[in-house]
């Protein structure tokens, strides 16, 4: 069985250390294909320097994420405008709203929003949206500025039925990670009602571990532990849940091969 892992920040310095035991834990566990989403210009070089190594598994995405729009917001952005037009890229992200940790930007985060969105129907690439404490938002501007040419994932998704409903009537995809695997995550009650098409696996590497890593850095090659559990909620085989989502991951980022 082939995996692929559609979010993870591999260029994190955490992974540096261990970086070919990371790989030989991938080639073991069948990731085939990791995506890089940019986090802001800091990310860049580290970013390109992982896809360097293998580029046609490791795959860079461009944008700047909400944690990171700040007051000079403009000159962020100005670079991202920048590489979107010197190459080409799978997706723009990471990208969204956030109001767990800092709400003083929101709107500059809102603005960030909109314009990337922008740029990604111009280019007729996806987006992925990072949505932490703030979906219902997300989702509004989503829904104002959706055309034929708007397309993506929510990553991270931990929502209700209702939003994972708008979400598909969107027709973007629900980034699935490790917190399908907490006890008190929520998306056991979820994800019963959501078809197989609507998914794609992802870990946010280094974050978000599943259990029975929980706590510890994530990688890329616990993606079948979240596809385990996302098999036993919905009755089906691992094997179903990774054909599945590989396709819907290659039908929605493209591939390279």
């Amino acid at each position: 069985m082939n995996f692929i892992d559609t979010h993870a920040h591999l260029y994190d310095k955490k992974f540096k250390p261990d970086w070919n035991e990371l790989v030989d834990r991938m080639n073991d566990t069948g990731i085939e294909r990791v995506y890089l989403p940019n986090i802001d210009h800091t990310s860049i070089e580290p970013m390109f320097e992982i896809e360097q190594k293998d580029e046609k598994r490791f795959i860079p995405m461009m944008g700047l994420h909400p944690c990171y729009v700040k007051k000079d917001f403009e000159k962020e952005l100005y670079i991202v405008e920048e590489w979107l037009n010197k190459r080409k890229f799978t997706a723009i992200g990471e990208i969204g709203l956030d109001l767990h940790w800092d709400k003083t930007f929101f709107e500059q985060q809102k603005e960030a929003f909109i314009i990337q969105i922008n740029w990604a129907k111009k280019l007729k690439i996806p987006i992925a949206i990072h949505t932490r404490d703030s979906i219902d938002e997300a989702l509004e501007i989503l829904e104002a500025h959706k055309d034929e040419n708007l397309k993506g994932v929510l990553h991270c998704f931990g929502g209700t039925l209702e939003q994972a409903e708008r979400i598909q009537k969107l027709d973007f995809l629900l980034g699935i990670g490790g917190v399908v695997t907490y006890k008190n995550g929520g998306l056991d009650k979820v994800l019963p009602n959501i078809d197989l098409k609507h998914l794609i696996l992802e870990t946010d590497a280094p974050y978000l571990s599943p259990v029975p890593h929980r706590g510890k850095r994530n990688e890329s090659s616990y993606i079948p532990i979240i596809s385990k559990q996302i098999a036993d909620i919905k009755g089906v085989t691992i094997k179903e849940v990774a054909e599945k989502t590989t396709q819907n991951a290659k039908e929605l980022f493209g591939t390279r091969d």
